[in-house]
């Protein structure tokens, strides 16, 4: 199967990526046409098929993974590539044709059933069951996977091939869906030749090897992805504050970390003791993965585990700045966005558009210009 048909079978359109049949259904339409600049439904499917034909010439791309199945104490963030993308067209009505000039492409959503997290969870009947509902014209023998993870790691393994240079721009969903494009960029720019590091915003360290007998899930995600680079602090946690264990546990790990309280006291001393890091691990790029948590619960209250006494909006974009100047940004993210559960009035509106805020400074800074 050639690449765009497979992309065109694993995906689909910006937005689509919730099974809907009745409730919210309409807003999910009413959004893909005003993204796609389209009148019905056939028009938004053949002018995403047209924007996957632009891959290969792509600066950029916007891929959403609306999954919360591998989130912790409350659900929420599978809307929130849905209403992160709502949030930026009302920002920017014109978003669509700014994406375009700048060359960044939204490939859509991966289409998410809500009960699955990884193929390697499943049993070969739920696999083949799971294959016939999704890809029912698709003979058996061409084994695609399912589950969202498994998913994602496969389109962004074929965008990559499609176009080497290419940043991905995911938006989640909870942090587990970060995994996919560690797998996916590790293939595609070997850790061990190419010294690409992760900076990662968040409150909590996600360093646990599994959870619950999970390997890969919202708090384990960093461990594996700081196994994949070979530890030696390239992995960089901005952030951390709601831990059970002391700085020195997960920094014997091989990460470097710089705790919420340090960044608030020394924020500019952070940054340039960050940079210094980076440069001393030999660094030659930089993803940034974004939780949203990692920014303090005044500002942001509306994911599943806010945390007060964390970084200021300014801090996150600083620091997203300086390393898109410093090194480039291969890629990042924003994660963890759950409307439904804004614990203020308010809370949803203020950090969505701190979403946008985060999405628009990854993307100039995995550009070098505003966007």
């Amino acid at each position: 199967m050639e690449a765009l048909e497979e992309l065109g079978r694993l995906l689909r359109p910006a937005a689509g990526g919730l099974y809907l049949v009745s409730t919210g259904l309409s807003e999910q339409q009413a959004l893909q046409q005003r993204l796609y600049g389209a009148a019905s439904a056939a028009d938004v499917d053949a002018r995403w098929r047209e924007a996957l034909g632009r891959i290969s010439h792509a600066r950029a791309i916007i891929l959403g993974i609306p999954s919360d199945v591998g989130a912790g104490f409350l659900r929420g963030a599978n809307l929130g590539p849905q209403a992160i993308r709502s949030a930026l067209l009302a920002e920017v009505p014109d978003w669509p044709a700014r994406a375009a000039d700048a060359g960044v492409v939204d490939i859509g959503d991966v289409f998410v059933v809500p009960q699955l997290l990884g193929d390697d969870m499943l049993s070969a009947a739920q696999l083949a069951a799971s294959r016939r509902a999704l890809y029912p014209d698709v003979p058996e023998a061409i084994a695609l996977p399912v589950s969202p993870l498994s998913i994602a790691e496969r389109a962004l393994e074929l965008v990559l091939g499609l176009s080497h240079g290419v940043r991905p721009i995911l938006l989640g969903g909870d942090h587990s869906c970060t995994w996919p494009a560690m797998a996916a960029l590790a293939r595609a720019r070997p850790p061990g030749s190419q010294r690409w590091c992760v900076v990662q915003s968040d409150a909590h360290t996600d360093l646990l090897p599994e959870r619950l007998g999970v390997r890969m899930c919202f708090a384990t995600w960093s461990f594996h992805a700081n196994q994949l680079l070979g530890g030696g602090g390239r992995l960089v946690q901005l952030g951390i504050r709601a831990t059970r264990h002391e700085r020195g546990h997960w920094e014997a790990m091989g990460v470097r970390q710089f705790w919420a309280e340090e960044c608030r006291r020394r924020p500019e001393g952070v940054l340039d003791d960050m940079v210094a890091h980076l440069r001393a691990v030999g660094c030659t790029g930089v993803y940034f993965s974004n939780d949203i948590d990692g920014t303090d619960a005044a500002w942001a209250d509306a994911t599943g585990t806010p945390e007060p006494d964390g970084l200021t909006p300014d801090f996150v974009a600083a620091a997203i700045h300086r390393l898109g100047r410093e090194f480039g940004l291969i890629g990042g993210d924003v994660m963890e966005v759950a409307p439904p559960i804004a614990r203020t009035p308010g809370g949803a509106e203020r950090t969505l558009a701190l979403a946008v805020r985060y999405l628009r400074e990854t993307l100039a800074a995995a550009l070098g210009k505003p966007v």
